[in-house]
């Protein structure tokens, strides 16, 4: 049956686990959702994902849903192929997980609405609400505060070498970068080489091409 991750490419949650596959190289399929017209709010889509988002994941007869979960199921089956995702030694494994939390309730909270308001509402002919962005723009910079002075010590967030805990921050990120926001990464130094880094990376070039709006 082969891997099927059933989303959209220029949605973040669909691309954490297609880069995530990109560093083991496994072979996967896209299948597209049509979010427009409700698919994911209809069967059969909605026997796969009972929340009706996107992506949902399929490696043979296992289905699994939220992103992050996907992510570390591939790190962790596909352990022995491609990159090592998850840290090599035991303190490196503690400080990956460490930042995959980090990430999901720090960093996230403070960007996802950002661009929701910065991308989301412009393609549904929808006025950004710039108050709450200038807002959450202040929080992300705190956030990156922390990030400055881990990242001042070590090469990236789990340690020394790329992780599972910066793949997690390649999709919300790229689209920041294409915002007036992108200074909240450049004016930061060692935030600013992490990014250089990590978003340099072929698997993620290739992933980050069809992020369109």
């Amino acid at each position: 049956m082969g891997v099927k991750v059933y989303g959209l490419a220029r949605s973040t949650p669909t691309t954490r686990p297609l880069v995530c596959l990109e560093e083991k190289g496994v072979d996967y399929e896209l299948v597209p959702v049509n979010l427009a017209a409700g698919a994911h709010k209809q069967q059969p889509f909605f026997t796969l994902y009972p929340f009706g988002q996107i992506p949902v994941f399929e490696d043979g007869d296992l289905k699994l849903f939220e992103s992050r979960a996907i992510s570390k199921y591939v790190a962790h089956r596909y352990k022995d192929i491609g990159t090592d995702l998850l840290g090599t030694s035991p303190a490196e494994m503690y400080s990956v997980g460490v930042w995959l939390e980090v990430e999901a309730h720090q960093f996230n909270p403070a960007i996802q609405p950002m661009l929701y308001e910065l991308f989301l509402k412009p393609s549904r002919g929808e006025t950004p609400d710039t108050t709450l962005v200038e807002a959450q723009g202040v929080k992300l910079g705190k956030v990156l505060d922390v990030y400055e002075e881990i990242l001042a010590k070590r090469k990236y967030l789990g340690g020394d070498v790329f992780s599972l805990a910066d793949l997690h921050h390649l999709p919300c990120t790229h689209y920041i970068m294409l915002t007036p926001y992108a200074s909240l990464i450049a004016s930061r130094k060692h935030v600013n080489a992490w990014w250089e880094d990590i978003s340099s990376r072929p698997t993620w070039k290739k992933v980050s091409a069809s992020m369109k709006f």
